[in-house]
């Protein structure tokens, strides 16, 4: 029974040191990042290039009439 117990705690430790996954995780918070800044970005993008096409649209309304 003591063998098993080494056994499982020496098995325990060698998954803890174990770092295989770890860049996945980093790479995944990277790609969220990017996709929350580029999110942002657009959404203050989007409201920029609204205003202009608004802007456009009235002048050249008021230039035909």
């Amino acid at each position: 029974m003591n063998s098993q117990m080494v056994s499982m705690i020496a098995k325990l430790q060698t998954l803890l040191k174990n770092e295989e996954g770890q860049d996945l995780v980093e790479y995944g918070l990277v790609v969220a990042l990017v996709a929350f800044g580029a999110v942002a970005a657009m959404q203050a993008l989007g409201t920029e290039i609204s205003t202009v096409f608004s802007q456009i649209t009235s002048t050249l309304s008021s230039s035909i009439t």
